[in-house]
Formats: structure tokens, sequence, C-alpha cells
């Protein structure tokens, strides 16, 4: 028996890494840049807190905006369609055998398969939407999940960052947990990442620590520069 493994990485895991690449990154830039100019952890929990909420927001709404722009681009698309076979049979038929052209068929062959297809018009429209436009019909529901998904996404991943400060009171001392249980977390996010979208693992995770501690530091020394401290 052979097993063909392929590897296919669904709009939900999409949506998780989307929200948890940002959450994880950018509260703890936050929470580094703060760290280089106060000593107060809950003035850092603070801000850090607020962040989360405006930025899951903003990260689902966008996610939400995304989902419903690529259902109303394809409705658009779908109606358009119906109206070219619907007006422009013969055309449209010329456009399904130019599809199977590229598959090298006889020229007998696309015509037989252009006037056989032409007997369902669902069929003939679904046809053309997936061949001719690489559109696939989006999930009526998707929207909504993609925006839940990559707020409750960006929420896990922001309170990482953060919860050293909520434990320790001097800033920068929570920072140094901070870095250690991020950085690590970041790894750990990077490498099943990677894992999942067929990339190699150890190279994917060092880039995604990378970015994250690069984001963290310049932040913090921005902060230094400003404070003069």
């Amino acid at each position: 028996m052979h097993h063909e493994h392929h590897v296919t990485s669904s709009e939900t895991i999409r949506d998780i890494v989307i929200g948890m690449s940002d959450g994880l990154t950018v509260p703890f830039a936050l929470a580094a840049g703060l760290s280089g100019a106060i000593s107060s952890s809950t003035l850092v929990v603070t801000a850090g807190i607020a962040e989360i909420v405006a930025g899951s927001i903003a990260m689902g709404l966008g996610g939400y905006l995304a989902g419903r722009t690529e259902a109303d681009h394809y409705q658009s698309e779908l109606k358009r369609e119906y109206d070219e076979v619907e007006r422009l049979p013969e055309q449209e038929k010329a456009e399904v055998m130019e599809v199977f052209a590229e598959f090298g068929l006889s020229k007998p062959l696309q015509q037989q398969i252009a006037d056989e297809m032409a007997k369902d018009k669902k069929k003939w429209v679904d046809f053309m939407m997936r061949y001719e436009l690489g559109l696939e019909e989006p999930n009526a529901n998707r929207a909504t999940k993609s925006a839940i998904t990559i707020g409750v996404s960006y929420i896990v991943g922001g309170i990482i960052p953060l919860s050293p400060y909520i434990i320790i009171n001097h800033a920068q001392q929570a920072l140094y947990y901070s870095c250690g249980v991020t950085l690590i977390c970041l790894f750990i996010f990077g490498y099943f990442k990677s894992k999942m979208t067929g990339q190699p693992a150890l190279s994917g995770a060092l880039k995604v620590v990378i970015i994250g501690a690069l984001a963290a530091g310049a932040a913090f020394l921005m902060a230094k520069l400003i404070t003069g401290k």
C-alpha cells in the first residue's frame, strides 16, 4: 500500500498562527520597552492588559473583515460567472476548452467535455470559479470564526510575556523572567508552526525567536535612550 503524506494547514490553524505570533511578540516588546523606562510592574501590567484588549479586538476585527471581503468577492464573481454563461455560452465553453488544453487533451475531447459540462449550469459555473478564477467557496461562518480564533489566540499569546510582571513587583527583574518564558514559548510556537507548514522545524523556530528578541530588544533600548536611564 502506498500512503501519501501531505501537509495541509487549515484556516483555523492559520488564524491561530496569526493571533499567537502577534500576541507573543507585541505585548512582549511593549513590556520590555516599559521595563526600560519604569520600575513599577503594576504599570507594565496595566499597559500590557490594555494593549492585549485593544490588540485582540483589532486583530479579530481584521480577521472578520478579511473573511467578509473574501465571501463578498466570491459572491460577486459567482454572480458574474452565471451571467456570462447565460449571455456568452460559446465564449465560456472556449474557456473550458482552454483549461483542458493545458492538460494536453485533444481538441475533439475538449469540445466534448465542454458540451457535456454546459448541460449542468451549476457544475459549469463551479468549474469556472475553481479552475478559471482559482476561487473556492468560503465557509458561511468563516468571518466570525476567524475573528474569534485570532482574538482569543492573541489574548493567550499576550498573557505569557505579562505573567512574570503579575508576580514580581520590580519591572526590570520581571523582564528577565519574561524574556526566558516568552522566548521558550516563541521557540515552541515556531517549531510547531514550521512542522505544520512543512518547513524546517528548527530553523523556523529560531527565526521566530530572533524576531521576538529583536522586537523586545529594540523597544527596551529605545526606552532607555528616551529616558536617559
